[in-house]
């Protein structure tokens, strides 16, 4: 996968290098932003089972 995206990105090799980053930034922005606050509502993590 990370091969093929190399190859559809264009430009020499530090232009793809940059492109790479600013792509991984935008995921993450984008698990950050939208991902993880839909998913939290699904997961246990509030829910405790040790008593006081």
């Amino acid at each position: 996968m990370y091969a093929a995206l190399w190859r559809a990105l264009p430009g020499p090799t530090w232009a793809r290098a940059v492109q790479c980053l600013v792509l991984l930034a935008l995921v993450v922005a984008a698990c950050f932003t939208w991902v993880f606050p839909a998913v939290s509502t699904l997961l246990p993590f509030t829910e405790s089972t040790v008593g006081p």
